[in-house]
């Protein structure tokens, strides 16, 4: 079946495409598009509420079971390395499975598997603890990727000319998601115990399956030649691949060191610390849709949102602690203004990455339709899969080893490093394109001079 924009309009544009360049779409949503911006939405907020939930207050439950903060990292981020795996799978065999059941099926598994992981307390201490925790969180994993996987799928295939406006505004839910996730769940720790905040948001995401059955449109494709190997072999794709792994890295880092850090410098209640996270979160989510919006509109601006992103995202970490050589002593205030900044410069960076590796996907031979939806799909999940495990995995150890300040900002020179990677890469590029003009150019001369003589 067609998406609505599809029988009119053309696709994605490339990335230096003017401003205007023949983007008319209907200014009002049909029902079908309506009914697939619900279903991500949908999607966005529960998994991240899932997602989130464990950062105020697991840590310091899992310290009560005799799990070491290395041990908890890995805990973590094993569920990236897991949703990456699945990701890979997924993003290739999408047109096979189908994205309405890969979609509804992830959705109903992350569900039931959340409602699992409120029974953990129950579990003896040491080694069958530990076990369990990386059973669930593994199973949730690829529950998680089925479901991501094919909700980008759908909304690029629903939105062929808008996608970077309608992936920011999406992650105004992702971003509420992680505003909730953490004060609530840190609030029912507090009120109810270990149990309640899992059960009660696994039941709100198992509620919402009935109503993607219902309302989520089947899109039908045939199996595309192509493969990840070839899409991530192409080096601008390979450089955005980077740069996805090292926000997500950044990210996940905070899982598992910042609530202990708060709670130990400034000795706040669990209730309390997941409002810290509320700066990051709420900053991510106000800003994407504006970063989105002005990729789409602006699409030459993508290239300079990714690359100040990364900078600025390495500065913030610099600043999170802060690094002990600054000498700036370490004050709540001061580490609230910084995460609001980071969640900024991440929406900067992150938004512009899906419609970069399209444009540059269809520039190279992909064809157009589902089965390179969901192979760039596929692929963003599994990168930011990477970053996600790495991030909490190292994140844990350097918190032991260095503490907090320096774990921060040897996290901050990887965004550092692919922002000015992804810098040097554009700036070749550019100089490329206009070498290849003036070849064009001077040879457009000579044939004309060449012809002089005939003409006279």
């Amino acid at each position: 079946m067609e998406a609505p924009g599809d029988q009119e309009g053309p696709r994605l544009p490339r990335g230096d495409d003017p401003p205007g360049n023949a983007r008319e779409t209907p200014r009002q949503l049909s029902r079908e598009q309506l009914f697939v911006l619900i279903s991500a939405a949908s999607i966005n907020l529960g998994s991240m509420m899932c997602y989130s939930i464990l950062g105020p207050f697991f840590p310091k439950e899992a310290e009560k079971k005799g799990v070491s903060n290395t041990v908890t990292g890995m805990i973590f981020g094993c569920y990236a390395l897991f949703d990456l795996l699945a990701s890979l799978v997924f993003g290739k065999y999408l047109v096979q499975i189908g994205a309405k059941f890969m979609f509804v099926a992830g959705m109903f598994v992350s569900g039931g598997v959340t409602i699992l992981f409120g029974v953990l307390d129950q579990v003896p201490e040491g080694p069958i603890f530990i076990a369990m925790c990386f059973l669930v969180r593994v199973a949730d994993a690829v529950s998680f990727a089925a479901a991501i996987t094919a909700s980008f799928s759908i909304l690029v295939k629903a939105f062929p000319n808008n996608v970077a406006t309608v992936l920011g505004s999406l992650e105004i839910f992702s971003g509420l998601g992680l505003v909730l996730g953490p004060p609530l769940g840190g609030f029912l720790y507090q009120s109810f115990g270990y149990e309640v905040p899992f059960i009660f948001l696994g039941c709100i995401v198992l509620l919402m399956v009935p109503l993607n059955v219902y309302i989520l449109p089947n899109y039908d494709s045939d199996p595309g030649e192509h493969s990840f190997w070839k899409l991530i072999t192409l080096p601008k794709v390979a450089l955005i691949a980077f740069v996805i792994n090292s926000l997500s890295s950044c990210f996940g880092f905070l899982d598992p060191t910042l609530s202990l850090f708060v709670l130990e410098k400034f000795n706040l209640p669990a209730g309390y610390v997941g409002l810290v996270f509320l700066g990051l979160a709420l900053s991510y989510a106000i800003s994407s849709p504006l970063f989105g919006l002005l990729s789409d509109k602006i699409p030459h601006l993508r290239k300079w949102f990714l690359v100040w992103g990364n900078i600025i995202t390495a500065g913030c970490y610099m600043l999170l602690g802060p690094i002990p050589v600054l000498h700036i002593k370490s004050q709540l205030w001061l580490l609230v203004l910084i995460l609001v900044l980071n969640g900024i410069s991440a929406g900067m960076s992150i938004i512009p990455t899906i419609p970069e590796i399209l444009s540059c996907a269809y520039e190279n031979g992909f064809e157009e339709g589902l089965s390179t939806l969901g192979l760039v799909s596929g692929l963003f999940s599994a990168m930011w899969s990477v970053g996600a495990f790495i991030g909490p995995t190292l994140g844990g150890f350097l918190y032991e080893k260095i503490g907090f300040e320096w774990a921060a900002a040897v996290q901050g020179l990887w965004a550092l490093t692919s922002g000015l990677t992804m810098g040097l890469f554009y700036l070749w590029e550019h100089s490329r394109r206009r070498r290849s003009k003036l070849q064009n150019i001077v040879g457009t001369e000579e044939e004309r001079t060449a012809l002089l003589p005939d003409e006279i």
